[in-house]
């Protein structure tokens, strides 16, 4: 199955947590804070979004740096995705 978001909306796969602090120490499961890097997997066509012109501005490969609770989590075919409007993206990752 293949999610084709709509409008400004984005399509985007959390990137996993890090599992050790830089000074080397293991992190337990429930110690790792949610991420909130992820990577675009597909964009939608932007375009008339509540009566103002919406240019996309990310395209798929892009990482990016997310609200902490932006977006509505689905999961397609036993994977887990983050559908998000273009504006609850911060910024690009480089």
């Amino acid at each position: 199955m293949t999610i084709k978001p709509l409008a400004d909306r984005v399509v985007v796969k959390m990137v996993e947590a890090e599992e050790t602090t830089k000074g080397g120490i293991i992190l337990a499961g429930n110690a790792k804070e949610k991420p909130e890097v992820a990577e675009v997997l597909a964009v939608g066509p932007g375009g008339m979004v509540d009566g103002s012109e919406v240019k996309m501005t990310v395209k798929v490969g892009d990482r990016v740096l997310l609200s902490k609770y932006a977006g509505t989590q689905v999961k397609v075919d036993g994977e887990e995705y983050t559908i998000l409007r273009q504006s609850d993206i911060l910024a690009t990752v480089e």
